[in-house]
């Protein structure tokens, strides 16, 4: 057993004054009970504090290192960490979000943590955790000790609670505080916990685009756009408040709120200063455009793209293209690097991202028919003209939100679980990763 250095001094420290005592003693007998004592209460002093110490909870410190022109690192154990991730859910075939893989006796995030490895991933996002902290603690300490990949946990703010989350409620708060609160205190001391996100794209809500709210201040006010300051002000209040007390809890990991695009991030400027970065959901093509830049001067806070990539079905052609995927992805992870703290030629600010995501989730096209969810649906119900190859779809609905695995699951078991089948996007990127060249590449295909 190493031991610590302070301990080392106090052990000499004791071990020459018993033999100074000793020796001072050595010529009156009647004494020597007491002398031979000493030793054994020295060894017995420094066995307590190896004891105090080994007993003492092993935690990473994991901070954010602001550097000159507002350019910044996390670190972690004292070294730069790129953050090399992905979104984390592994529902099987013909499940939905109400599944309990935690406690699935094949434990799918074994088998995924040894292929996350093998790619070269050292980061997972949860969106939640689950009601029993110890399977959650269990995922965290098994991916972190067996493949060295560490967790970020978050929490989403009770963004999808029917009929909508009222942020206006100092009730509502409360609640939501606590169960944040909770969270920080369950598994602050996990070695391999990397920080906390708060929220997903819950700024939509103060923007009436998606769960809206309301609380009679706002209900007065006849102005929309100032409808909307007053909820941006609630809300981004309320985020800051919780920053602080998770601080005060727990000093040793950062803190983010999970943000759609910049949106509102106005807002957090004026009343969220304790938070320490932006996990930003974005889905712009290839490129992440002027995000980076515009962070800088909106919210001067560090950015991981939280939620980024594309699916692997070409809603136009009507067939699966791993190519297109592949591209996309590998482009994205090239405007990352261009962003980090040692490039001189980008912003700076980006700490490294998490892909959307690991595994296909079969249920996800229509989530109130379980008959669907055993059925990979290639049907898309949203268009976004950046991912330009299959724009051209039957109404433009080119997105597929059953294809974004950047592994894809097999109706064939394996050891009790859906096998696992790494897409060429799984390659492409691990070798981005090994020789990362912020070169441009053309696409394998034609748009047609």
């Amino acid at each position: 057993m190493l031991i610590p250095r302070a301990l080392r001094s106090i052990w000499m420290k004791l071990s020459t004054n018993n033999l100074k005592e000793t020796n001072k003693h050595q010529s009156a007998p009647d004494q020597g009970s007491r002398v031979k004592l000493l030793p054994w209460c020295a060894g017995a002093l420094v066995l307590f504090l190896l004891l105090a110490v080994g007993c003492q909870p092993r935690t990473n410190k994991v901070r954010i290192n602001k550097l000159k022109n507002s350019r910044y690192q996390l670190i972690v154990d004292q070294k730069p960490y790129l953050i090399k991730g992905v979104c984390y859910s592994p529902i099987p075939i013909g499940k939905n979000t109400e599944y309990d893989w935690w406690s699935d006796t094949n434990k799918p995030w074994l088998v995924d943590g040894d292929l996350m490895q093998k790619m070269g991933i050292n980061t997972i996002r949860l969106y939640q955790g689950h009601e029993d902290t110890n399977e959650v603690r269990r995922v965290i300490k098994d991916l972190y000790e067996r493949y060295g990949i560490r967790t970020i946990m978050g929490n989403w703010l009770g963004f999808w609670e029917y009929p909508c989350p009222f942020y206006g409620s100092k009730a509502f708060q409360d609640r939501i505080r606590k169960e944040a609160l909770d969270m920080v205190k369950e598994y602050k001391n996990e070695p391999g916990l990397l920080f906390w996100v708060l929220g997903n794209e819950n700024n939509y809500s103060c923007l009436g685009r998606v769960n809206p709210w309301t609380n009679e201040e706002i209900d007065k006010e006849p102005d929309p756009q100032k409808k909307n300051a007053l909820r941006g002000e609630i809300y981004y209040s309320f985020l800051n408040d919780l920053a602080k007390e998770m601080h005060r809890i727990d000093p040793n990991h950062p803190v983010a709120i999970g943000n759609g695009e910049l949106a509102g991030l106005e807002w957090a400027n004026k009343f969220c200063p304790d938070v320490d970065m932006v996990a930003c959901i974005i889905y712009r093509g290839k490129t992440f455009g002027n995000l980076f830049k515009s962070l800088k001067l909106t919210f001067d806070r560090p950015v991981f793209i939280a939620e980024f990539g594309a699916d692997a079905y070409d809603a136009h052609q009507k067939k699966e293209d791993q190519n297109m995927q592949a591209f996309f992805l590998e482009s994205q992870w090239r405007q990352i690097y261009e962003n980090l703290a040692d490039n001189k030629d980008g912003a700076g600010n980006c700490l490294g991202g998490t892909i959307f995501e690991w595994n296909d989730e079969w249920w996800k096209h229509n989530e109130s028919a379980p008959d669907t969810w055993a059925v990979h649906d290639t049907e898309s119900n949203w268009s976004n003209p950046n991912y330009y190859f299959d724009i051209k779809a039957d109404g433009n609905k080119n997105m597929n939100e059953e294809w974004f695995g950047i592994v894809a699951l097999s109706e064939e078991q394996e050891n009790g679980l859906n096998k696992r089948l790494p897409r060429k996007a799984y390659f492409v990127v691990r070798e981005f990763w090994k020789n990362p060249s912020l070169k441009a590449k053309s696409p394998k295909r034609k748009v047609k």
